[in-house]
């Protein structure tokens, strides 16, 4: 069987198991859409986000949003912590990453903390 790496993370928070939580599948390759949507269910997050490559080079990420019983084109706390996890990741470039997405393309710049910040957790 096929594995399908995911973090969770909370959102808008500077705790654990406070703000909004999200799961983020950093490789959604090979997910049906059907699939997508029976793990967002099974999640049971208010959404879930699934990155698959972007057509566009230019572009970093194809980014599908879902919550338990339908996909959605745009939602702000998925693509915060969508970000998050691929910035974390080295994934962007330059501070920037930009998302392709049902409702458009949507571009995310990255901050880092460099001196006297908390970690995350």
């Amino acid at each position: 069987m096929p594995r399908f790496p995911y973090e969770t993370v909370d959102v808008f928070t500077d705790r654990p198991f406070g703000g909004n939580p999200l799961a983020v599948f950093t490789d959604a390759r090979g997910l049906s859409d059907g699939q997508m949507q029976a793990l967002a269910a099974e999640m049971n997050y208010s959404e879930t986000t699934f990155v698959l490559p972007a057509d566009d080079p230019a572009n970093d990420a194809r980014v599908r949003i879902f919550h338990r019983t339908a996909e959605m084109p745009f939602a702000g706390h998925p693509n915060v912590g969508t970000a998050y996890v691929l910035a974390r990741h080295g994934r962007d470039r330059d501070g920037v990453l930009r998302f392709e997405q049902k409702a458009g393309l949507v571009e995310i710049a990255v901050g880092r903390c460099h001196v006297n910040c908390r970690q995350a957790r």
